[in-house]
């Protein structure tokens, strides 16, 4: 069964979003999407962009239609993976990228640097903590970078490393922006 989201603003506004029903999987609500992007609307444009566990595509896709410069999004389930890539070729544009890969492999391994990442796992795993700490120990987001989170509950952080912009709640999620302010 297909299910549907639609990009909230910017150029591809209104543009319909199909996404496969997957354990795990649930798309940042509407009414989050929206305020994370209203914080971010002056730090989106020309920034490099890593939506770590993508599932519907709903944060990258967003970041794109806004202005990100290049949006890497990864995910790991070949049902997911496979709309995902087909959802991108829709943007007919080369800055959109869908890797098939495990996320938390992918923060242990690449070289690559980004401006803004969207850290939004399944809530059953507890992956945070890990991809957290990579972030903080390495340069895959710049100094200076923005962190979002999307958790069931608030997540602890070093505040030695990072800088928290904003915090909310909405029903069972937690959000928040966090910029990195030095390396750990």
């Amino acid at each position: 069964m297909n299910q549907t989201i639609r990009i909230i603003g910017g150029k591809y506004r209104g543009k319909k979003l199909h996404f496969p029903s997957s354990e795990g999987l649930r798309p940042t609500p509407d009414r989050v999407r929206e305020t994370v992007f209203n914080w971010l609307m002056h730090d989106i444009r020309d920034v490099r962009c890593l939506d770590a566990f993508a599932g519907s595509g709903a944060l990258g896709f967003e970041a794109h239609s806004r202005g990100a410069a290049y949006v890497l999004m990864l995910e790991q389930d070949s049902n997911v993976y496979s709309n995902l890539a087909k959802t991108a070729l829709s943007f007919n544009s080369t800055d959109v990228v869908v890797k098939k890969i495990d996320a938390c492999k992918f923060l242990q391994e690449s070289n690559e640097s980004f401006d803004l990442v969207f850290l939004d796992p399944p809530f059953a795993k507890d992956y945070l903590p890990g991809c957290i700490e990579r972030l903080s120990n390495s340069t895959l987001l710049k100094a200076g970078g923005l962190l979002y989170i999307e958790s069931p509950q608030e997540v602890e952080m070093d505040f030695a490393i990072w800088q928290q912009i904003k915090l909310k709640h909405a029903g069972q999620i937690t959000y928040g922006l966090y910029k990195k302010i030095k390396e750990g």
